[in-house]
């Protein structure tokens, strides 16, 4: 019999649907909830079978085995707990919200309640990032000590400078909203969290150009254009923006790893570039999709050497190189039978409280902050794999 699905929240994620609509085939979407007409509308014409509602409470008395929380990012917390507390497998997006004391009390509810909770870090089903993470492991490079992510955004301006995300009160900041998936990324090649991290910061570009425009009922299909170049010369920026668009920031882990992340919003090109370095050599990434490489260096030379050996980067059916597809299956998995999944809600909060620090240091005067540990029982009961009963750990 197929999972009953529901999704909150039919909006820049609302794509995820093709993955979780599957009837005869092991899962159904069944209602949608939706606080805007637009969204409801959209909803209602992708999935003319799903029940479409405003009503938060007539989804959760739904009768649903699962949902996916697709909200703004500030209300992650908000709905998932009460999709928690009702006892339905949650599947709440990235990242798991814009505070740390949010982030922590959908992981006390999860907790409590015993209910299922799968947060959506898509990039570790990613296939640049599954393929680096495996040559580390067959030791190719050694131990690592140092990971660098360059972050080349070139669709900053049209992405997250003209809707809800150009404002702190929505995201926090860039650096986490943008950011967590490679925070979360960086811890995942480490095999550790940030202990301690600092940042600096601008609103360098976005924040003097002129043209703005109230785009509330828009969606990003309306105005995203490859034609809106130079950053300068942009057109209907949200009419408030109070979010850094060039962030760089420096991480100490808790196993002694060095990371680095820098985040730019204005560049040409729209790529991800990960260097993880260990005691016996070092990795690259040449862009990050299909068919593009992955380098690795293994002995000494001289200037800029060929590598010892190229990877190519796999391919995968649906978005994200395949990494959609597989984050939804995942979880309607582990949704109907438990059991350790890719993803972590640990590693999910580990990386919101690295963004909201280094949000925070970067608005003060770049000195370091320190990540505040969680208690021992909920890392135990999550790293477990969330069993039944808190007894079984």
């Amino acid at each position: 019999m197929d999972l009953k699905v529901g999704i909150i929240g039919f909006g820049l994620r609302a794509s995820l649907w093709h993955h979780a609509h599957k009837p005869g085939q092991g899962s159904e979407v069944t209602i949608v909830c939706d606080t805007s007409e637009r969204g409801r509308a959209d909803a209602s014409k992708h999935i003319p079978t799903a029940r479409v509602t405003a009503d938060l409470d007539e989804l959760l008395n739904s009768g649903i085995d699962a949902v996916l929380v697709l909200t703004p990012d500030n209300q992650h917390a908000a709905v998932a707990v009460r999709t928690l507390k009702a006892g339905i497998p949650t599947f709440c997006e990235k990242p798991l919200d814009v505070t740390i004391e949010a982030a922590d009390l959908v992981l006390r509810t999860a907790h409590e309640t015993g209910t299922r909770l799968y947060v959506g870090h898509n990039m570790r089903h990613m296939p640049v990032v599954v393929q680096m993470r495996q040559l580390i492991e067959e030791g190719r490079i050694g131990e690592v000590k140092a990971v660098w992510c360059r972050h080349f955004v070139g669709n900053g301006g049209d992405y997250y400078f003209k809707d809800w995300h150009s404002e702190r009160k929505n995201v926090t900041s860039l650096l986490l909203q943008k950011g967590a998936h490679d925070i979360d990324v960086i811890h995942w090649l480490a095999n550790g969290y940030t202990r301690r991290v600092s940042a600096v910061g601008d609103l360098a570009v976005y924040g003097s150009v002129p043209g703005r425009s109230d785009n509330s009922g828009k969606r990003l299909g309306d105005w995203f254009s490859i034609d809106n170049w130079p950053p300068t010369e942009q057109k209907d920026l949200a009419e408030t923006i109070d979010v850094e668009d060039i962030s760089m920031m420096n991480m100490v882990l808790d196993n002694g790893v060095l990371a680095s992340y820098q985040q730019c919003h204005f560049t040409p090109d729209y790529w991800r570039n990960y260097t993880v370095i260990g005691t016996k050599g070092r990795i690259e990434n040449f862009g990050d999709g299909p068919g593009e490489q992955i380098k690795v260096w293994t002995t000494r030379s001289s200037g800029y050497p060929e590598p010892d050996a190229v990877v190519e980067i796999q391919d995968g059916d649906g978005g994200h190189g395949g990494a959609d597809p597989r984050l939804i299956a995942e979880f309607l998995r582990f949704a109907a039978e438990g059991g350790q999944t890719q993803t972590n809600p640990i590693a999910a909060r580990q990386a919101v409280a690295a963004g909201v620090l280094a949000a925070e240091s970067l608005r003060g005067d770049g000195s370091a902050r320190e990540v505040p540990a969680l208690p021992k029982d909920l890392v135990e009961y999550f790293e477990a794999g969330q069993p039944a009963l808190v007894g079984e750990l």
